[in-house]
């Protein structure tokens, strides 16, 4: 075996060579985990030794377990006491058979092979106990890392190595006399993932959640941003704009809804298809739509956190101290709860626009929720939110225009984003450039006059404000703590997701340096608390992300835009790889079919390694998600263009990327 990874942990269970696995014999699960044990102390018989607890009956193994003939605690409940190591604690919510650990090693005499004895109970020492493993999929899982042999996770974190994450110690003892093990502060999706991730490893867990009012008076339930004001109700937004201007560009043009009378007058005219005209939407039966799809996922988090154990506390929490927060409910009514550890999960709320009258505008807190036809509306900024709320008005036909102060999606690939500008206004949305709100003020008619810096004037029904977003920590107390966040941006710094407290934690939006993405704050929650809680060392990975913008012209990417690459890599180091295509779904609609989708590729051009990929086209989602893992494994662009293409696909343009930029030649695909 000659990886390190590996040989590394086979190294590590020498010192924990001894595997017991308790059960009954009649059960299945029980024999296949202690003969996989068993499998396991044949290969490496210096290293491991398997101990059975065979009991003769279900009855007589869950005595042993959970109820002891003394009438105290039974095994799982000592093994839960033991402090070696921070997963034992879910030992005590084990109730399956097998029940599987790890001792410390016996004399020489004995280093090897499988023992029995006449008594189950025999050989089962609490004060022998290192590290609790878990059930039968536990076991076999541990096995298989064990055994498993990769390749060093430079590949997976940059410039990372094969090391874990270097946390502080933090001061927790399982034998704490705090109400919680932990508290979440924020029941958004990094917030829920995080609690119920730990409450699953036997930690006691409360989150603690509240929403406060956005200036124009939204407000919403459990689920954080995403859920609420964010992903999801963007999304259906933006499928509700994608089906409308399929119904005007698609639709007729593949015969639906076409009759007789209408192809005859095509035949006499233009001898082609039409478009569709814009259908009439209804604004109202789409937001009700939404909005009750928002409050089923609301019950149900409210559901999914009591089925996991974790208590749920609406009430706003602030800093007391590092191991105590003051609670106010809506009511008004106080309280304390103290904790161990703590993680701070509160997200971002949009900034506000700053000029006279900024409170006559909304925020994407408001919009999905508006009881109003939007009407015509004013975007301020050039963020993806503001670009995306932009799109979908847009698709459902109202009228748009965008304040942009400087350039659009600043931080994304500056080629993407002009064409997705360029596309845009194709659409006829308006961009006013190089200018920001001045004033914004009431009319008499009830719209909102906006004076622009360049002192033009103009009148809008809705004006939405989308020029960035701050971290909710201004009700924190944070100072309490000993925690002093960015006071440009409200958001925290931390070294893997530790602040400079040592038990206070943060993750998701609000961590300085944090996309601002949900799967990042759900994934770099869980494996935040396997760290504290379940004796993992692995860190979040940031660098490797895939997004997508859910402009009209979608937009998915990971790793370095072309210009970051540049900056970091030099761009004498990079090829970089590029094609024009139209997809097949839009090709025979006449007023799509000049609509280019487009694929790209950044490549280091002396390993041969992929940094960077870019995609504008239909499904951008799902044609970046597959990418987003060959990236993550270190894929090189020969990996890509050796893979076979699932055809006819937009997703296997990379496949067939050949043209560097370098070369000069057209990149417009040809041919099927």
């Amino acid at each position: 075996m000659n990886n390190p990874a590996a040989a590394s942990a086979l190294a590590n269970a020498a010192s924990r060579s001894i595997v017991h696995v308790a059960g009954y014999s009649s059960c299945g699960f029980y024999r296949r985990a202690a003969s996989v044990v068993a499998s396991l102390t044949l290969l490496f018989p210096s290293k491991f030794q398997l101990v059975e607890h065979e009991f003769p009956t279900r009855e007589a193994y869950r005595e042993w377990l959970i109820r002891n003939n003394d009438g105290g605690g039974g095994f799982r409940d000592g093994v839960g006491r033991r402090p070696t190591a921070p997963g034992n604690l879910r030992a005590t919510s084990h109730a399956s058979s097998p029940f599987c650990w790890l001792s410390s090693p016996r004399p020489p005499s004995s280093a090897s092979g499988t023992v029995g004895s006449e008594s189950p109970e025999s050989d089962a020492n609490i004060d022998d106990v290192v590290e609790f493993i878990g059930g039968c999929d536990d076991t076999l899982e541990w096995c298989r890392k064990l055994l498993a042999v990769q390749e060093p996770r430079e590949r997976e974190r940059e410039g990372g190595g094969v090391g874990g994450a270097n946390m502080v110690p933090d001061g927790h003892d399982p034998s704490h006399g705090y109400d919680y093990d932990l508290v979440v502060i924020g029941g958004g999706s990094g917030g829920l993932a995080a609690s119920k991730e730990a409450s699953k490893l036997g930690a006691k867990v409360a989150v603690l959640d509240y929403v406060k009012p956005s200036p124009a008076g939204s407000v919403w339930g459990l689920g954080g941003t995403c859920v609420n004001v964010g992903c999801i109700p963007k999304k259906l937004m933006h499928n509700a704009a994608l089906l409308t201007e399929s119904h005007v560009h698609d639709v007729p043009h593949y015969g639906i809804g076409v009759t007789r009378e209408m192809e005859a007058g095509w035949s006499e005219s233009y001898g082609s298809s039409e478009d569709n005209p814009v259908p009439p939407h209804g604004w109202e039966t789409l937001r009700s739509n939404v909005q009750n799809h928002i409050r089923g996922l609301n019950f149900k988090y409210r559901v999914d956190l009591r089925e996991k154990e974790v208590t749920y506390i609406n009430a706003l929490g602030s800093f007391l101290d590092a191991h105590t927060l003051e609670t106010v409910n809506s009511k008004g009514v106080k309280s304390t709860v103290s904790f161990s550890r703590c993680i701070i999960a509160v997200g971002g709320r949009p900034t506000p626009i700053d000029c006279p009258g900024g409170e006559l505008a909304i925020s994407s807190d408001d919009i999905f929720s508006l009881e109003r036809d939007p009407g015509k509306v004013l975007c301020v900024g050039a963020s993806y939110i503001s670009l995306e709320c932009a799109g979908f008005l847009r698709g459902i036909g109202r009228d748009v225009t965008v304040a942009v102060r400087s350039i659009l999606l600043r931080g994304f690939d500056r080629e993407c984003a002009d064409m997705i500008g360029e596309h845009m206004r194709g659409m006829g949305i308006t961009f006013i450039e190089g200018v920001v709100p001045a004033k914004l003020e009431r009319t008499e008619g009830g719209r909102v006059g906006v004076t622009f810096s360049d002192g033009s004037v103009d009148e809008y029904d809705t004006v939405l404000g989308a020029i960035g977003r701050t971290g909710d920590t201004s009700k924190l107390g944070l100072i309490n703590a000993g925690i002093v966040p960015n006071p440009k941006n409200g958001k925290i710094p931390a070294v893997h997701e530790q602040t400079t407290t040592p038990n206070v934690y943060v993750i998701g939006d609000v961590m300085e340096g944090c996309p601002e993405l949900t799967p990042v704050a759900i994934h770099a929650g869980k494996m935040l608390v396997r760290r504290l809680f379940g004796g993992s060392d692995r860190p979040m990975d940031y660098r490797n992300v895939c997004t997508t913008v859910f402009t009209p012209l979608e937009y998915g990417t990971v790793g370095y835009s072309e210009d970051d690459a540049a900056s970091k890599f030099g761009k004498d180091n990079l090829v970089v790889y590029h094609k024009y295509f139209v997809p097949l779904e839009w090709s025979i609609s006449p007023s799509r079919s000049h609509t280019q989708g487009f694929c790209k590729a950044v490549v280091d051009k002396h390993t041969d390694k992929v940094l960077g990929l870019h995609y504008l086209g239909p499904n951008a989602g799902e044609v970046m998600q597959g990418f987003g893992t060959a990236m993550k494994l270190g894929c090189t662009f020969d990996d890509i263009v050796e893979t076979v293409g699932i055809h006819p696909t937009t997703a296997e343009e990379f496949t067939t990327l050949s043209i560097t930029k370098d070369s000069g030649e057209n990149a417009a695909a040809g041919g099927c």
